[in-house]
């Protein structure tokens, strides 16, 4: 999800680091675009594509490759990477600063229950400090869900079960007192992922405003969106979905400006407004720079 991204606007060189990656993830890797796979994470990882690494030689033969320093990191990580990529932005550029995962479902009487718990567990299973979120004008519902994730939770594997309880002891559910409180509850929260499982789905999706991926209908799983399809699962977290959006290849695109004139007689005016301008800035300098370009 980084790597494509990255090869999609077209850069000409990606490094990707995993620690401990398995062959699944060196293959993917390989059919993605990678030029280089790191084996190692956190902060070591950041650094390392920050300010580049030198080629290891024993002999005339190079036994580790070099790594070039980049000049923009991105993807998801534990705090350690966060608190790194805080370091490094500014000396390169990063997509966003992520914290714990999170889901917020908006759902009604209308919802199964049974999934939506499947959903928020899969989303506690994957770190102690996931969020899971559940957001209803129907008390009947969140009581439906809770006994659901009480049974569904003590049937995962460890250390999954052990993770998604721990999970679930920061997560909560709010009862609204109707949909549209549901929807403004939502955008005050800006989930990463965000599900609605009502009836008119789309309309109450239509309506939202903040979030970094948005499933709509009971049968779009966000975990669909994690393996299968839908935009990139880069998403923004705690709450820094008001303001940016998930990862794309805009995070590898620059915009340049330039201009050019080739008519002197035409930017006449142009030049007159720079010349005031700059002494209503009381920048000399700049307006003396002007005025040589009058005719």
């Amino acid at each position: 999800m980084t790597v494509v991204t990255a090869r999609a606007a077209g850069c000409p060189y990606v490094v990707l680091a995993s620690p401990r990656p398995a062959p699944i993830t060196l293959a993917a890797a390989h059919v993605a675009g990678a030029d280089i796979v790191l084996c190692v994470g956190g902060a070591q990882a950041i650094g390392s594509m920050a300010y580049g690494v030198d080629a290891k030689l024993e002999g005339d033969k190079e036994t580790i490759a070099s790594v070039p320093a980049c000049d923009v990191i991105v993807g998801p990580g534990n705090k350690w990477v966060t608190a790194a990529k805080s370091i490094v932005n500014g000396y390169c550029g990063i997509d966003m600063l992520a914290g714990p995962s999170e889901v917020l479902v908006i759902a009604d009487k209308t919802a199964n229950a049974e999934i939506i718990a499947a959903d928020l567990i899969a989303q506690a299973e994957h770190d102690v400090v996931a969020r899971a979120i559940l957001v209803s004008d129907d008390g009947g519902i969140v009581d439906a869900v809770n006994e659901e994730v009480s049974a569904q939770v003590n049937s995962l594997p460890e250390p999954n079960r052990s993770t998604a309880k721990e999970a679930l002891t920061q997560s909560f559910s709010i009862v609204c007192k109707d949909i549209d409180e549901c929807i403004s509850m939502s955008d005050k929260l800006a989930p990463e992922h965000l599900e609605i499982q009502t009836a008119n789905s789309q309309q109450v999706a239509d309506r939202c405003a903040n979030y970094g991926g948005l499933f709509i209908g009971t049968n779009c799983a966000e975990v669909l969106g994690d393996y299968g399809a839908g935009p990139n699962h880069t998403l923004p977290t705690g709450g820094t979905g008001r303001y940016t959006g998930g990862l794309s290849v805009f995070n590898f695109l620059r915009i340049r400006t330039w201009m050019r004139i080739d008519d002197k007689k035409e930017c006449q005016e142009m030049v007159e407004d720079s010349v005031r301008m700059a002494r209503l800035e009381g920048l000399e300098g700049h307006a003396r720079a002007a005025e040589k370009r009058r005719l």
